[in-house]
């Protein structure tokens, strides 16, 4: 862009203040047809004038910073449905679980009928070394009102999260004592857990829940698996349903240790960034015992790398159900004022070479997002017969030869339908409601000591507790407080469900998170069921591993 064409743009700008609009229109009309046509113009050049003349010519008031962001939006959207750009605030909130802790006062809560029960706190942490219990009410925190008042959970954590080492005064009302109690609680550093669950399935099968790829992931891992190693794992059930990705090194560090030394676990590709390969550097701590994965629509990205992976490597059967077919690789680039850009720089290979991204079309996110709901209505959820790949997308496996398909997630070694036997309507709407987990955290508040009492260990409460039918009355008529009606029928239908649920939920507000998978696990997961049924049996282990005729 030459200076006359500059000296005209600025010219244009001010204009807005000193011209009529004709003059306006002959000065836009004098630059575009200098010269005979049209000037060529650098987009950045283009869109920083373009918010100038917004700025100075538009009717109302613009925010520019707004202006700015929503310029940043609409661009990114144009591209694929995993670039994106988030503001300061947002920003925060989608790095903190991955980054492994944040400064806060160490607690699990609850909102019950717009109060905040205490349900356990982080050992070790702040609130539990001042002598916060569990069932405690938060009714304020310095001068802000916590009870009483219709806040979201986020504008609650707000409140309570800060800078380590800062003060925050809390008053709580406690159970059987008259009188607020006043906590002075110093914020400091909470670890924020991946792994959900990690316990023995069997006297030789360990189980572990991954819930994200995080910073923290590795050491966990690490933990988790020495700690069942010593209570006698022989094999391994990992589950990764519903667990929709994390850092890229967290999920080649989980693959590398079922593998050998140099096998490949990813590989991204990209025009401008080229290729990035990621082998194993040693053998893996559990390269010999069976690997049982489990999977789910919901697992995405970092999952499937790990699931491909071993997949890939004939180290380990997957279980479930077609992953969510995130094959993108987003890079962020942050902005100085705590904004950032996620952007797609390049795609991931399984290490048979295939990209699990399912198809998409740019700039058009909104039908992409649809893609759980039209599986859903094609069947696939309950039948493995309603999912159909390209010959195109063929690839073999590296030891085995065995056929495993690219272009749209991956498909696990033994599909395991959606179990709707205990579905119905009400219980769907009770669940809407919250209605489970108010009864169960109303309950455990009411009973508490004598619950503690009567199951003081884990085990005696998973063996002995059971739900009652008094219970089940009473959750019956906190349901209709909040309108929703009874249907006998449908009850009876869901009762199973419901009891496993309620006993998952109080077990894991008087013991731990993993009590609440304890519980569910063996009654409502079937992929779990399947998963452990598999890793018992040797010869189907063998089976599912071997080449296919």
């Amino acid at each position: 862009m030459n200076r006359f064409t500059i000296s005209i743009l600025a010219a244009l700008t001010a204009a807005c203040i000193f011209f009529p609009a004709t003059a306006q229109t002959d000065l836009l009309s004098l630059l575009a047809g200098r010269g005979g046509g049209p000037l060529k113009m650098p987009a950045a050049n283009k869109i920083a004038q373009a918010e100038k003349i917004i700025e100075a010519c538009y009717v109302d008031t613009v925010n520019s910073d707004q202006l700015a962001e929503e310029a940043i939006k609409a661009m990114l959207a144009t591209l694929d449905p995993h670039s994106t750009y988030s503001d300061p605030e947002e920003t925060k909130e989608l790095t903190t679980p991955l980054d492994g802790n944040f400064s806060g006062i160490g607690i699990q809560f609850n909102m019950l009928n717009d109060t905040l029960y205490v349900i356990q706190t982080t050992s070790g942490g702040p609130s539990e070394k001042v002598g916060i219990l569990p069932g405690d009410r938060l009714i304020q925190a310095d001068d802000s009102i916590i009870s009483g008042v219709k806040r979201p959970n986020s504008g609650i954590i707000k409140i309570l999260r800060g800078p380590k080492g800062t003060p925050v005064k809390l008053k709580i009302l406690r159970k059987g004592v008259a009188d607020p109690i006043d906590f002075l609680v110093v914020r400091d550093d909470i670890p924020v857990y991946s792994i959900d669950a990690a316990y023995m399935a069997d006297p030789t099968t360990g189980y572990i829940r991954l819930s994200r790829f995080s910073e923290s992931t590795p050491k966990e891992i690490s933990e988790a698996m020495a700690k069942l190693r010593k209570q006698g794992m022989k094999n391994l059930v990992l589950d990764l349903q519903d667990n929709g990705g994390g850092l890229l090194g967290s999920a080649i560090d989980l693959g590398a240790r079922f593998l050998n030394r140099n096998d490949l676990v990813v590989y991204t590709k990209s025009p401008s960034m080229g290729e990035h390969f990621y082998a194993t550097e040693r053998d893996g701590e559990f390269k010999d015992g069976r690997v049982v994965v489990l999977v789910n629509q919901y697992s995405a990205s970092a999952s499937e790398i790990t699931a491909g992976a071993l997949q890939d490597h004939d180290r380990g059967v997957i279980v479930g159900r077609r992953t969510f077919g995130k094959g993108l690789v987003q890079r962020p680039f942050p902005f100085p004022d705590g904004s950032m850009i996620r952007l797609t720089v390049s795609k991931y290979h399984t290490p048979s070479g295939r990209c699990i991204q399912k198809p998409y079309e740019r700039g058009k996110s909104d039908e992409y997002r649809k893609d759980i709901l039209h599986r859903y209505e094609s069947g696939e959820f309950t039948s493995a017969d309603s999912i159909h790949f390209s010959d195109s997308e063929k690839y073999s496996t590296l030891r085995t030869g065995r056929t495993v398909y690219g272009g749209g997630g991956v498909m696990p070694d033994v599909f395991v339908p959606v179990d709707t036997t205990g579905y119905s309507v009400y219980y769907r709407d009770l669940t809407a409601k919250g209605i489970l987990n108010r009864f169960a955290i109303s309950y455990v508040d009411d009973n508490r000591k004598e619950l503690k009492k009567l199951y003081p260990t884990e085990r005696s409460f998973l063996e002995n507790f059971n739900i009652t039918p008094a219970m089940i009355d009473e959750m019956v008529r906190l349901g209709e407080t909040d309108s929703v009606k009874l249907n006998p029928e449908q009850l009876e239908i869901s009762r199973k469900t419901i009891e496993t649920i309620l006993k998952g939920i109080i077990g894991r507000d008087l013991f731990e998170t993993q009590t609440y998978f304890k519980v569910v696990n063996p009654v409502l997961n079937p992929v779990y069921v399947k998963g452990l049924e598999i890793a018992n049996d040797p010869e189907e282990y063998r089976r599912l591993l071997s080449p296919r005729p």
